[in-house]
């Protein structure tokens, strides 16, 4: 059976000679019965969501949910639209699979606090017992410095003791400190650019630093399944915005090659500026920015470049330094540098990396610079920390074995779930493994039975995926240990056989345990 009668696509390095590894992605289609039981599962709640809407009209049902006082029943609805129908008729059957509390540090185990619903997810009641050493897989934390005790931590707990916690102004007043200097000056060596400038959150490094860059009379070429920063940055810059197929060469070839024979609209003058916006591992997808293709039309085009490297950074790369890195690319290639250090870091915020001229034009145009808070002292000094770890300068090896860890663990766990049988999408490299589940039913039913067994899954549907492409996510660590990974497989096989999510019709063989290809994060040369 080839891969077209299954329905199995495989993204290949494309014979372009611009990639120096293997470059493998996979995204099998949804079977045909299940897309059908998918469309058929959210007809009918969304039958029944009217009838019980008709219920509460007449007050046969009570309606927990904020609705419009009757003095303004006749007002435009200021927020009844279908996201407020769909909160209220689906996301309540199954919210207990989110927003849990965690009363610990969110490491490769972590504590949830017990809490029940008599109402059907409309509130919650604590019972007061704390469900212990459930392992995490869904944090964002690839490296593992989401930790409370070692070098770390104690750096952090010795600033505070000296600066406090909060800075209480902006960097241009009285909150520039010297630890912010130095963490910037950590980042540009880090990235190999010529300067940095870090922000206090990582949404608003996107949403309000896009604006800084692009305006009216600009062209901003953006991924279709670009992170709700990019977009939201996008629309707030003013500028045109045109949406590529998701890591689709073709589609952006095009998109530009339009660009620079079209120009603008109506008047055809030529674009003030065009920029193309891409991750570096999509979040929900769990695949890789074809970045050397990506550069070369940038560059055949007069392009601008900026890359989100918010999942990428840290845990991609033989140094960690991300796709770049991964590519074995020069960072002067890609113009506007984005990340944030809330994931492989375990602190908060992001950053943006470049030219010296584009760093010094950010720190008087960006919003976020100029009128934001500082970032907190012992947030600065975990950066701080964990990124020399990485680097190899707090003088051990401890930051580079837990880059190969991490690799080591997203190989062995992808090749596991994939000859199980379930149907897993992106790069084989990345440690953000999506697992398909599609009918709405079985949101819900996969995090509580997974729960059930001690792992904490995140679950995800509409609309941060097509709502019919609900799915599971999980996030590999370097701190997850094998056993961990093998207790966690172990469960998650049991849990799709008993909710039949195994849909893959492309199973591989299982293969004997192999030693890890070390060549794969062979270090590259200058």
């Amino acid at each position: 059976m080839n891969n077209q009668e299954v329905g199995y696509h495989t993204s290949y390095n494309g014979g372009l000679g611009l990639y120096n590894r293997p470059f493998n992605e996979s995204f099998e289609e949804t079977p045909l019965l299940v897309a059908v039981l998918t469309y058929m599962g959210y007809g009918i709640l969304t039958i029944f969501g009217y009838l019980r809407d008709f219920l509460r009209d007449w007050k046969i049902e009570r309606c927990h949910i904020a609705r419009e006082r009757e003095e303004q029943r006749d007002f435009v609805p200021l927020y009844q639209d279908f996201e407020n129908f769909y909160t209220r008729n689906l996301y309540m059957r199954i919210r207990d699979s989110w927003n849990r509390p965690i009363c610990s540090v969110p490491g490769a185990k972590v504590d949830l606090v017990e809490r029940v619903s008599h109402d059907y997810n409309w509130t919650f009641d604590y019972t007061g017992r704390v469900v212990g050493g459930v392992i995490n897989m869904g944090s964002y934390n690839y490296l593992g410095f989401a930790e409370n005790t070692g070098y770390c931590a104690e750096a952090a707990a010795e600033v505070t003791m000296k600066y406090g916690v909060g800075v209480a102004s902006t960097r241009q007043e009285m909150g520039n400190l010297d630890r912010h200097e130095e963490m910037e000056a950590l980042v540009a060596k880090f990235l190999g650019v010529e300067s940095a400038i870090a922000f206090g959150m990582g949404f608003a490094t996107n949403s309000m630093n896009i604006p800084a860059l692009s305006g009216k009379g600009c062209l901003i070429l953006s991924d279709e399944l670009n992170h709700a920063s990019l977009v939201l940055g996008a629309r707030l810059s003013g500028s045109t915005i045109r949406v590529f197929k998701h890591n689709n060469m073709q589609s952006l070839e095009k998109m530009l090659r339009d660009a620079i024979v079209h120009g603008q609209p109506r008047t055809h003058r030529p674009w003030k500026k065009i920029l193309i916006l891409v991750e570096g591992i999509y979040s929900m997808e769990g695949s890789i920015v074809r970045l050397p293709e990506v550069i070369a039309l940038k560059k055949r085009f007069g392009a601008y470049l900026y890359l989100d490297e918010a999942h990428s950074i840290g845990a991609l790369g033989p140094a960690g330094r991300g796709v770049v890195d991964y590519f074995g690319l020069d960072p002067r290639d890609v113009d506007v540098m984005m990340g944030t250090f809330t994931k492989s870091f375990g602190a908060a915020g992001g950053y943006i990396g470049g030219r010296r001229e584009l760093i010094d034009y950010l720190r008087v145009h960006s919003h976020s610079a100029v009128y934001a808070t500082s970032m907190s002292p012992p947030v600065v000094e975990q950066i701080i920390t964990s990124m020399k770890c990485i680097m190899g300068e707090d003088g051990t090896t401890l930051g580079r074995e837990r880059v190969k860890r991490l690799a080591e663990n997203t190989v062995y766990f992808r090749r596991k779930m994939t000859e199980m049988g379930f149907i897993i999408y992106g790069n084989s490299d990345s440690p953000v493994v999506p697992m398909m589940l599609y009918l709405p039913a079985k949101i819900g039913a996969f995090g509580r039975e997974m729960l059930k067994r001690n792992i904490g899954v995140v679950v995800v549907g509409f609309p941060a995926t097509p709502i019919i492409e609900s799915r599971a996510r999980f996030c590999i660590s370097a701190a997850h240990t094998k056993d961990m990974l093998d207790t966690a497989l172990c469960v998650i096989s049991e849990v799709g056989d008993l909710l039949q999510v195994k849909y893959s019709r492309h199973r591989r063989l299982p293969s004997l345990d192999r030693a890890f290809d070390h060549s794969i994060y062979d270090e590259i040369q200058d």
